[in-house]
């Protein structure tokens, strides 16, 4: 008989403004026991973490710890409590200027007390105390600033649990750890187990869930879509109730790739990640799917030269390409619209033909001169062709609704000719009109270049793409033509059972 719940979440709500982000979750949370939570992006999972820590209040709903209300008006009273969090950038859990030793015991030194009477001694002795309760083989006098990533992110975690905390949640935490450094940390999270902590692993990595997981809980759209329980875990039916239960296909009509644009051999995205090809040609539209973290966005920004490769070789039309800078990788004719537009896309104080100019000043200036006459000129036909509303070119972005924002942001890069125009995500964020203006303009203009679109949800990989590329743990493991898909074996792929096909052509 499994133990009662040590964090026990009812009827949990929170909206922002009009906006619902969770609409009434419940969970619970058992001592010694993983419990993984999944959630694709806007599923409300940053929202329910932030609540849980002290960040937000919630708006109805209650929680109990050991069975006695749990209202946390700050992220210090959820760890005085018994809830600790360690968030998934690392830079939130530890200080990068002091050493391992000040780390480990830094929350005991915003005491009063301490603080009067500093003893270093005592400090290495404490921390001491905590690395060998952890298993915590590192160097108590180095500098946080010196060690490897995931040393970083087992102090953090060390840190967190001096607190002997009843609940830890940890967000996402092998997103930027090797398969060698993730083995260590799935240790760390047996010692824990062990020790009658409650575990609450946010994660979408396949093989950390299959090493882990006690239970699966899967988050949609603000509510629990899927629970999973028991000694044979149904991963594949996690990864379908966090998609959504109905998956439909498009309508699109499917057109054969024309001339090979583009190629990728023997790529690798990471030292420890498997190898794979893939090819687009002229006029196709390829989407490229699977869970948050499998290494999408590190595969378009490898192809935009943000990032180097682990390995292996790319092609555009014929000659080799490897840019060292998204500058070279624009004047090969490679462009990206990325992931997140407030951060990497839209300058707001500018307007319209400000913002869809940026990238290509040189092209549309005279004599050093920006010619205003052209960039408007340009901003008006994107303008019209995806249906942005708004009152003029000369309408300042920060006026414009979001789904008109990311219009904006993929005019900017259909503006100019392209070799491969990279699309992270490009419907994050905007309503179903405005996806389909977007898959629309997207299709009508694919002649002439290759383009490779990245996507969560099937559902627009459906809407927009005529080949299907599925990953899973930073590499290519399925591909399917978009007519008549094995919708099956595609949930499957995602969820981390590959087919025997990874070369796509």
């Amino acid at each position: 008989m499994s133990e009662p719940a040590v964090f026990r979440i009812e009827g949990v709500r929170k909206s922002f403004g009009a906006i619902p982000v969770l609409k009434g979750v419940d969970l619970d949370l058992r001592p010694g026991a993983v419990t993984v939570l999944m959630g694709a992006n806007g599923a409300g999972k940053s929202t329910l973490v932030r609540i849980l820590s002290g960040v937000y209040g919630r708006d109805a709903g209650a929680m109990t710890l050991s069975g006695e209300s749990f209202e946390p008006a700050t992220p210090a009273e959820a760890i005085r409590a018994g809830v600790v969090t360690v968030h998934q950038n690392i830079n939130d859990g530890v200080v990068a200027d002091l050493d391992v030793a000040t780390n480990l015991t830094l929350d005991r030194l915003n005491g009063r007390r301490v603080r009067l009477f500093f003893n270093p001694r005592r400090v290495r002795r404490e921390a001491a105390a905590v690395a060998a309760r952890m298993g915590l083989a590192i160097d108590l006098a180095a500098n946080i600033n010196d060690l490897t990533l995931a040393d970083r992110q087992m102090v953090a975690i060390a840190r967190a649990m001096a607190h002997e905390p009843q609940v830890l949640i940890l967000d996402e935490p092998t997103s930027s750890l090797s398969s060698a450094e993730a083995d260590r940390l799935f240790d760390l999270v047996d010692r824990l187990r062990a020790r009658g902590v409650a575990i609450l692993y946010i994660s979408h990595r396949m093989s950390d869930i299959r090493r882990l997981a006690d239970s699966i809980v899967s988050l949609r759209d603000g509510r629990i879509a899927g629970r999973f329980e028991g000694p044979e875990l149904d991963y594949e039916g996690a990864v379908n109730a966090m998609l959504g239960q109905k998956v439909s296909e498009g309508s699109v009509s499917v057109r054969e790739a024309g001339a090979p644009v583009f190629s990728v051999r023997g790529l690798t995205l990471q030292p420890s990640s498997r190898p794979f090809d893939f090819d687009l040609g002229d006029g196709e539209i390829v989407a490229v799917t699977g869970l948050v973290g499998v290494g999408k966005t590190a595969l378009a920004e490898t192809l935009f030269g943000a990032r180097a490769p682990a390995g292996g070789a790319m092609n555009l039309d014929g000659t080799a390409y490897r840019p060292t800078s998204t500058a070279q990788a624009i004047t090969r004719g490679v462009f990206l619209v990325a992931k997140d537009r407030a951060e990497n896309g839209i300058v707001p104080d500018f307007n319209i033909a400000e913002n869809i100019g940026l990238p290509f000043l040189k092209r549309l200036s005279r004599l050093g001169i920006s010619s205003r006459a052209r960039e408007k000129s340009k901003a008006r036909g994107q303008i019209e062709a995806l249906g942005i509303v708004c009152r003029s070119e000369r309408d300042e972005m920060q006026t414009l609704s979001g789904g008109n924002q990311q219009k904006v942001m993929v005019g900017r890069w259909l503006s100019e000719p392209s070799r491969l125009l990279i699309l992270d995500e490009p419907f994050q964020g905007v309503d179903i009109a405005a996806r389909r203006d977007i898959g629309a303009k997207l299709r009508a203009s694919a002649t002439g270049r290759a383009t490779i679109v990245f996507l969560t949800e099937l559902d627009e990989a459906f809407e927009v793409a005529d080949r299907i590329l599925v990953m899973s743990e930073h590499t290519i493991v399925g591909e399917h033509r978009n007519a008549a898909v094995d919708v099956e074996r595609l949930l499957s792929e995602i969820a981390g059972h590959p087919s025997k096909q990874v070369s796509a052509s």
